[in-house]
């Protein structure tokens, strides 16, 4: 009985087994890698999965359309998908995304063989075409007969009206124009899969390497200094004590034009005592007032001649004047220090209770907006000085890099000789604060000068560093890239020169580079990758 019993439950096992071989089988029968096709048109990059077309059977097709203006995905749009086969044209239109950047239609082919898959993208008065060779299988077996090659290309170029096409053929012929391509899952060991969903979250970027300008540079620190006018100082208008008016009088605190900031009190000083000039001047003031007066009735009668009345007057706006300083500068208490411009308190000069001169710094006020970068370079660069193309900035506490342009900077001038106790050239630029600049920090400067030669480079974000070795991802698809070792040239503090690793023509990540590390760190696939849903 015992014997009968593991003869049945080996019998189970076994048909468990073939059970699950036939299903494993039946649905690699019927569930194959999506074809993946690719286009750049001057607006959109197009990326089509498709399940394989076979005869009278769905086929679900998925657009993904990413704007290459900001690598965002493209969230109002009109597309529409064609099937075209043996001159027989199946038609959807797809007014609203699935979700921003996703469009999803499906074929269900009448015929098969040779056919033509093509996109439209219409939007703003604008449309877009590319057009990729695919083929209706007549049945599933017929699938796996197919080769594993590409059998699809496209070409696109854009007419003067503002229209970007593309024409399908059925041979590879280059007629001049940019091909887009087909293909299918990458068969590259070092291939990290990223989905255009995750792309999009990230903002990641890409570009076809090619050469470009890339001069000499010089790589300098520079110190931030405020410049001439945008820096003033509140100096005292009299001697005596420091009282601060407000609490908050500190460094970095805003202020306005004209506002309050110190009182100098001297009403306790013998000498040059404000309280007693302002009494003195009130008093001078009221009595030439008077005098005035008086002698316009005794004018209008001819009593007093018109020179005296002249003299009464200028006697009356001298004392006015005075009258006018002292109560619109000075209070009972004293002498008053008012901000001289709108900006913040770059330094405070005296501290309250504290004695001043007429005349000593107060305050220094700046308004932070017009900033000079001054750098020191060494003599061996005073010749490239005068061919200066171009400055790029980063600030190491932030780690953002601007160009000069970005700033809205310009070179102010350069010094045309050394001082034997520094024998550095010093380098000065103007720029427009954009409020990350601070007066007195340091920046780093990579100045670049005027050059014939021509390299590969790529943003700095585009580069990788792995335990002292460089990387770039290179992109075989949109959802798949190759880790790739660089070695690197020189930097401008945004580019660095690639001097081996890739080639011309090559598509590379250049934003979100980190991200793709992360994915190929943590090695998880999308299950949905190989086919559309």
């Amino acid at each position: 009985m015992k014997k009968i019993v593991l003869l049945l439950s080996f019998a189970l096992v076994l048909g468990l087994m073939d059970s699950c071989h036939h299903s494993s089988h039946s649905e690699e029968e019927h569930h194959h890698d999506a074809q993946q096709y690719t286009e750049y048109t001057s607006n959109y990059e197009i990326f089509v999965k498709a399940n394989p077309f076979v005869l009278n059977e769905e086929g679900k097709v998925a657009v993904y359309l990413t704007q290459l203006s900001n690598c965002k995905p493209l969230d109002s749009a009109e597309v529409i998908v064609r099937l075209l086969v043996d001159g027989k044209m199946d038609s959807k239109t797809i007014s609203a995304p699935e979700q921003p950047g996703l469009y999803k239609c499906a074929f269900t082919p009448a015929k098969s063989g040779h056919g033509t898959l093509r996109v439209e993208v219409r939007k703003g008065g604008i449309t877009d075409i590319v057009a990729f060779h695919a083929d209706i299988a007549a049945t599933h077996s017929a699938l796996h007969d197919e080769h594993d090659h590409d059998h699809g290309h496209s070409h696109s170029h854009d007419h003067d009206h503002g229209h970007s096409h593309a024409e399908a053929h059925s041979h590879g012929h280059d007629h001049g124009h940019d091909h887009g391509h087909c293909h299918g899952a990458s068969n590259s060991s070092n291939a990290i899969t990223f989905t255009k969903e995750q792309g999009w979250k990230v903002g990641l970027a890409s570009e076809v390497l090619g050469l470009k300008p890339f001069g000499s540079i010089i790589k300098a620190s520079a110190q931030v200094l405020p410049s001439q006018g945008d820096e003033r100082e509140a100096t005292a208008s009299a001697s005596g004590v420091v009282v601060f008016t407000h609490p908050n009088l500190v460094e970095g605190a805003a202020v306005s034009a004209g506002q309050q900031l110190f009182v100098i009190e001297s009403n306790n000083m013998a000498d040059n005592n404000m309280s007693v000039r302002f009494q003195e001047a009130t008093a001078a003031y009221n009595v030439a007032k008077a005098e005035y007066e008086r002698k316009q009735q005794l004018a209008e009668d001819k009593i007093v001649s018109r020179a005296e009345l002249q003299r009464a007057l200028a006697a009356y706006e001298t004392a006015k004047a005075a009258y006018d300083n002292l109560k619109n500068n000075f209070s009972q208490k004293g002498a008053v220090v008012r901000a001289p411009i709108s900006g913040f308190i770059q330094r405070i000069n005296v501290s309250n209770g504290s004695f001043v001169e007429a005349g000593h710094s107060v305050v220094t006020v700046s308004q932070n907006r017009d900033l000079l970068l001054r750098a020191e370079v060494q003599p061996r660069y005073f010749s490239q000085l005068k061919s200066i193309t171009g400055v790029n900035i980063v600030i190491p506490t932030t780690n953002e890099t601007f160009s000069l342009s970005d700033l809205g900077g310009s070179l102010v001038s350069y010094a045309k000789s050394t001082d034997v106790d520094c024998p550095l050239v010093p380098v000065t630029f103007r720029v427009r604060n954009t409020g990350n600049l601070l007066s007195g920090s340091f920046v780093t400067m990579y100045i670049s000068t005027q050059s014939t030669q021509q390299v590969l480079s790529i943003p700095n974000q585009g580069i990788v560093e792995e335990m002292g070795n460089h990387f770039v991802f290179v992109q075989l698809t949109p959802e798949s890239f190759e880790k790739r070792l660089v070695t690197l040239g020189a930097t401008d503090g945004m580019f660095t020169e690639i001097i081996a690793g890739v080639r011309e023509g090559e598509r590379v990540v250049t934003r979100a580079a980190s991200m793709v590390r992360l994915a190929q760190n943590s090695g998880a696939l999308d299950p949905h990758a190989g086919h559309v849903h």
